[in-house]
């Protein structure tokens, strides 16, 4: 008997807001809303941005909260200030070059050609006999200006002592807390309810933390004057988003990994996680992806690989003398490139036994995830065949667990759609053909990075955000940044609605989240309705477990709730335990038949079955 990950807390943020809670879906689909869900999408973000009017209730705030989220003009850097440093050789007038420099910056060891004379206790008077090499630097107007960016306003370094930490790590602390209070349990409860190695946090970025205080640090400042510190190696690893969450949020013991799939890492590291609660090795389960890319230096290479939606190729698209920076990202109809993002999306499962027993909030299921290559490949960053695979498991996959009916009728997706004209052909072609193959006349496909821009590692959990939000509200996302479809798109057996879509979550038990990566880094997800869980978790578990689930979860979700209503006010800040419960090796009291461990409750077991029993 497998187990099923049952999706129970959900949480990160993104250009679009909190994601708990489905704040951040309902930013996208708020002229669907009704009046008080409005309000209170408004009020979240107004109390995140630190506005003055926290509650929304004018319509210049709600304007200004509608201009200064989802993608828009790039605000974290100047555009028009982006320092190069330009190569330059100086030589004097009569050959020989004569400078003044502070003694405190002569170079050590002073260059052979140099002949160098005191002026005063601070200064000296350099000749050179040779032309000298320097850089100087010089400031860049981006050629892109348009990215998906936190919403104005919100720093989440400010909210826990963050000590220089890099950007993706500050985003890290806030989503990982944001998602593990949105349980509706405390982090000791959730320790409480297992062993200790059965907790497991999957997590990584695909890029590594590349601002100032991570790998850009360590990297540039030998050229601008500055030394490395000793923060900027560790921190800037790309799994220590996982690392951050055992040490200072969750404390955790148990397994630990951080899965780089390129922009495919959130749905690798949510298969290493349904695997592991499959087999039954482990019960809980932390998954989650934070990328901060919105710097002058990765947006500049991105953009000289012609990947980039850059302003004067959308200026040229709309005809135009001024950028549309909301639309600048259009997937599936004619377009010039992706748009960079910022996000930080985290996933809490829990098998079904222990959902159940713990009365968890149930949000829905992972279903399956399939994950392949692409084989041999003539571009790296090119895309290949894999994907055509993953999908195709992935629809069948929903066949055996729901049926045909339930695949043809109940199912859509929420594609990778980057805005590329690569990416518009080439993922157009695998889903209408699958469709073709599986019978599906109309497969409805979303396409959220038109809001959010691609951030990466997490955008895989960007694209089940606007999943778990249509199951509660019941709208799938529209591509609303395009006006037709581009001839070369395939989609005779597709809907690729450029307006929102009304669902009836009840008719919709299965969703497909589709990532595609660099490199021919391809998986494709299987999520299920919080209504097909819990109907699934009824036949497993019977009626009358599922009465004493729905019992215990008042309290869990009233808990839930107490957070929610004060998770963007500024009084509940973000867990993150610095030097708290640290635990040494004196600390362990060692069995040899099981290990007990201060702060958890149940101790770790030590009697182990022989997995070839059947060979020894």
């Amino acid at each position: 008997m497998k187990r099923l990950p049952v999706i129970v807390g959900f949480g990160g943020i993104n250009s679009a807001g909190r994601l708990s809670f489905d704040h951040a879906y309902r930013r996208l689909v708020i002229d669907q809303l009704d009046l008080a869900k409005q309000s209170t999408t408004y009020a979240s973000l107004a109390q995140l941005m630190g506005l003055a009017d926290k509650n929304a209730e004018t319509e210049s705030t709600r304007g200004y909260i509608r201009d200064h989220t989802l993608i828009r003009r790039i605000e974290n850097f100047e555009l028009d200030e982006v320092i190069w440093q330009t190569p330059a050789n100086l030589s004097g007038d009569n050959t020989n070059l004569t400078f003044t420099l502070s003694k405190r910056q002569l170079p050590d060891p002073i260059p052979a050609d140099w002949q160098v004379e005191t002026i005063d206790a601070r200064q000296v008077r350099v000749t050179c006999t040779e032309s000298l090499s320097t850089l100087l630097p010089v400031k860049k107007t981006s050629r892109v200006s348009s990215a998906g960016q936190m919403p104005t306003g919100f720093n989440p370094g400010k909210l826990y002592p963050s000590r220089n930490h890099p950007r993706g790590l500050e985003m890290t602390i806030f989503g990982a807390s944001d998602a593990l209070r949105s349980t509706g349990f405390t982090v000791e409860q959730l320790k409480q309810m297992v062993t200790p190695d059965q907790i497991g946090v999957y997590s990584g970025s695909a890029m590594g933390q590349l601002d100032a205080d991570g790998y850009a640090g360590l990297l540039q400042n030998p050229f601008s004057g500055k030394r490395p510190t000793a923060k900027h190696t560790p921190l800037g690893l790309p799994q220590m988003p996982g690392d951050f969450v055992n040490a200072y949020v969750l404390g955790s013991v148990g397994e630990t990994a951080g899965i780089i799939g390129a922009c495919a890492t959130f749905l690798y590291n949510v298969k290493r996680g349904m695997d592991e609660i499959r087999s039954g090795a482990k019960r809980i389960v932390v998954i989650g992806n934070a990328e901060a890319p919105v710097t002058p230096y990765v947006i500049e290479g991105y953009r000289v690989m012609g990947a980039l939606a850059e302003d004067d190729a959308l200026m040229a698209l709309d005809n135009s003398q001024t950028v549309d920076h909301r639309r600048a990202c259009r997937p599936f109809s004619s377009n010039v490139g992706f748009t960079v993002a910022e996000s930080s999306t985290w996933l809490v499962l829990m098998d079904d036994e222990l959902a159940t027993q713990q009365g968890a909030r149930v949000l829905g299921a992972v279903g399956d995830v399939y994950i392949n290559a692409d084989g041999y490949k003539k571009s790296i960053s090119g895309p290949g065949i894999g994907n055509y695979i993953t999908v195709a498991k992935a629809m069948a996959s929903a066949r055996a667990i729901l049926g045909d009916s339930a695949l043809r009728a109940g199912s859509y997706m929420q594609a990778h759609g980057t805005g590329t004209p690569q990416n518009r052909v080439t993922e157009s072609h695998i889903f209408n053909e699958l469709a073709k193959t599986f019978g599906l006349d109309n497969w409805l496909v979303g396409a959220v990075k038109c809001y959010l821009g691609h951030s990466m590692a997490p955008a895989g959990g960007d694209q089940l955000s606007a999943v778990l939000g249509a199951w509660q509200d019941g709208w799938v996302p529209g591509i609303n940044t395009i006006d037709h479809i581009a001839d070369d798109v395939h989609h005779s057996n597709l809907q690729l609605p450029m307006q929102h879509v009304e669902i009836d979550p009840n008719a919709m038990p299965a969703a497909f989240v589709n990532s595609k990566g660099f490199g021919g880094n391809n998986a494709t997800g299987l999520f299920l309705s919080p209504q097909q869980t819990l109907k699934m978790l009824s036949t497993r578990w019977g009626k009358k477990a599922l009465n004493a689930h729905a019992k215990a979860n008042e309290t869990v979700a009233l808990q839930a709730q107490a957070y929610n209503e004060n998770a963007d006010n500024g009084s509940v800040a973000p867990l993150y335990a610095f030097g708290e419960g640290v635990l040494t090796g004196d600390d362990i009291s060692l069995h040899a038949e099981h290990l007990n461990i201060p702060g958890f409750a149940q101790p770790v077991n030590l009697n182990l079955d022989n997995p070839y029993d059947d060979m020894t």
